[in-house]
């Protein structure tokens, strides 16, 4: 004869099963991401760390309801970690002494041109901006930029508009040296317009238009990889660079992280806006919004404000810097 367990041991054991299935997840990604282990499918899903890690306090506190101890001691280390790696993200953080012209920049995806260009030049108008990054830039969007002024707002400017995705550009208020564009190798063969800025009362600035490979689907990993290793390297005991675009990356991303440490500072990490998506849902796809547009700044930049801003027509956020520059 078969007795069944009484209601409340079964009970008892389906609450301790339910805390090992949420907490295992969580701690697994914790260790991944510190390890930083964002390989094939792992790379896709690390940019979503900040929701796993705001899902770990729940889980915690599920374990600590149910009062299982040994579960709820694994989840408290893994929400440890994951808040740990995404909190500071906004919070800012000092900024280095600079006494230099203020820079006022702006970056942004106009996706294969479709991005709305009245939008974008009254962006440009309105927050004063010096310096313009755009990727995806087509010659449809640049002879529509041109037609609603910008060739007035900036200038001067190093253009590779092309039909697709491949197109990029710089155009800046005042005068440009050094100007070229890259390709990156792998992938989809993004091009990033660069040109060294001439800043009246400053030092010069080397400026790119940075657009690295997506991670789209596995065998598109390596290319991702590849690109982003080959973004130009800080320079801190040069010349100040900044990189400014879609980098296909965020902060839980290693390879970005590794080019951080050649000496760059993210801006909206430094001003507490770390956090704010940039691409996701923005053209109607079902996507928690992540952060994979940047503004990458010499660590001897001060960085004063970072603003997110929405441009139609794109499924991207602009990203709007204002920045101080070191005395030359």
């Amino acid at each position: 004869m078969i007795i069944d367990a009484p209601p409340a041991r079964r009970n008892a054991r389906l609450g301790t099963v339910l805390c090992w299935l949420a907490v295992v997840p969580t701690a697994l990604w914790a260790v991944a991401r510190l390890l930083g282990l964002d390989r094939g499918p792992l790379v896709q899903a690390f940019a979503f760390t900040p929701y796993v890690a705001g899902a770990s306090v729940l889980v915690l506190a599920l374990t600590l309801a149910l009062r299982r101890w040994w579960p709820a001691a694994l989840a408290a280390l893994a929400a440890v970690a994951l808040l740990g790696t995404v909190t500071p993200r906004a919070l800012a953080s000092p900024q280095p002494t600079a006494a230099g012209p203020t820079v006022r920049l702006l970056t942004a995806n106009l996706l294969a041109g479709a991005g709305d260009a009245g939008t974008l030049v009254e962006l440009v108008r309105r927050h004063q901006v010096d310096v313009l990054t755009v990727q995806e830039f087509t010659p449809d969007a640049q002879a529509a930029l041109d037609r609603l002024g910008l060739d007035t707002l900036l200038p001067h400017r190093q253009l590779n508009a092309e039909v697709g995705t491949a197109g990029s550009g710089l155009y800046s208020r005042w005068p440009l040296t050094d100007v070229g564009v890259r390709r990156n190798l792998e992938g989809w063969g993004f091009s990033q317009a660069y040109a060294t800025v001439s800043v009246p009362g400053g030092p010069p600035v080397r400026v790119e238009s940075a657009h690295p490979s997506a991670p789209y689907a596995l065998d598109q990993v390596g290319a991702w990889r590849a690109d982003l290793t080959a973004q130009p390297p800080a320079t801190p005991d040069g010349g100040l660079r900044i990189l400014a675009g879609d980098f296909n990356a965020t902060l839980d991303h290693s390879p970005l992280r590794a080019l951080l440490r050649t000496g760059y500072v993210d801006a909206a990490d430094a001003t507490g806006q770390g956090l704010t998506g940039t691409w996701g849902p923005y053209d109607g796809d079902l996507i928690p919004p992540v952060t994979i547009d940047h503004v990458l700044v010499d660590h001897r930049i001060a960085v004063h404000s970072v603003k997110v801003l929405n441009l139609p027509g794109s499924d991207h956020r602009p990203v709007q810097a204002t920045l101080t520059l070191p005395t030359p």
